[in-house]
């Protein structure tokens, strides 16, 4: 018992943190985006380094090699007149320069090796990145469109109203209104045919007191009265 109880636990933090990863994905790709970009950053400026290095090795190697150049012609004066000892001098200054001179010529073919290296580096990791940018638009596309999606779903919860049912409780209400309507019309009839109006009406048809209304023959009457008498 104790074993599958452990065993569900285990199952059970495993599914919590894989429904975490999920609705945090995007938050750890955001972050591992932006710590590429910082490491492709630092490897271009280890480029721009690796550049500006090789190209002062070339300025050393060309001056270098002016100096080499310059030396071995005064050498050469020198041992044409006569003095050994300046153009022995002159011999141990150029072996120094050209030991420098291999060794410039060595470092930029280093240099030129890893500014090709890194060059490659940063395109292909330029690329991915642009790659991942894409593709993370599109996800987050997506999870736009299944929220929007879930949260339809979600609005039919038992106890939220349907669109559906707002419609019938309208529907309702409608003919509960016209239902009252009618019984208020209906009382009002009531009221006029027997109430004390009515009543009153009744006993002056008989002739009991005046009438409560005209009718079309007192109308007639009075009328006839107010014209004036034949000459």
């Amino acid at each position: 018992m104790f074993k599958t109880v452990l065993t569900l636990f285990r199952g059970s933090v495993a599914a919590a943190g894989e429904e975490l990863e999920d609705r945090t994905a995007l938050v750890i790709l955001d972050q591992q985006m932006r710590d590429a970009a910082a490491a492709v950053d630092r490897s271009k400026r280890t480029l721009a380094l690796a550049i500006a290095s090789d190209q002062q090795e070339g300025r050393r190697l060309e001056t270098t090699c002016a100096r080499i150049a310059d030396l071995e012609i005064r050498a050469t004066a020198a041992i044409e007149g006569g003095r050994e000892d300046l153009a022995r001098e002159a011999a141990q200054a150029i072996a120094n320069l050209e030991a420098e001179r291999d060794a410039a010529m060595t470092a930029r073919t280093l240099f030129a090796s890893e500014i090709t290296r890194l060059k490659r580096h940063v395109a292909s990791a330029e690329a991915r990145i642009a790659e991942l940018d894409r593709g993370r638009r599109l996800a987050r596309a997506s999870e736009a469109v299944r929220s929007l999606r879930k949260s339809g779903i979600e609005a039919a919860r038992p106890y939220e109203s349907t669109l559906p049912e707002a419609e019938a409780t309208l529907k309702r209400l409608r003919d509960r209104q016209m239902e009252a309507q009618a019984a208020d019309e209906a009382l009002i009839e009531i009221d006029a045919a027997s109430g004390p109006l009515a009543t009153a009406e009744k006993l002056a048809e008989q002739g009991f007191g005046p009438r409560m209304k005209s009718t079309a023959d007192d109308v007639l009457a009075r009328l006839k009265a107010k014209r004036p008498p034949a000459a």
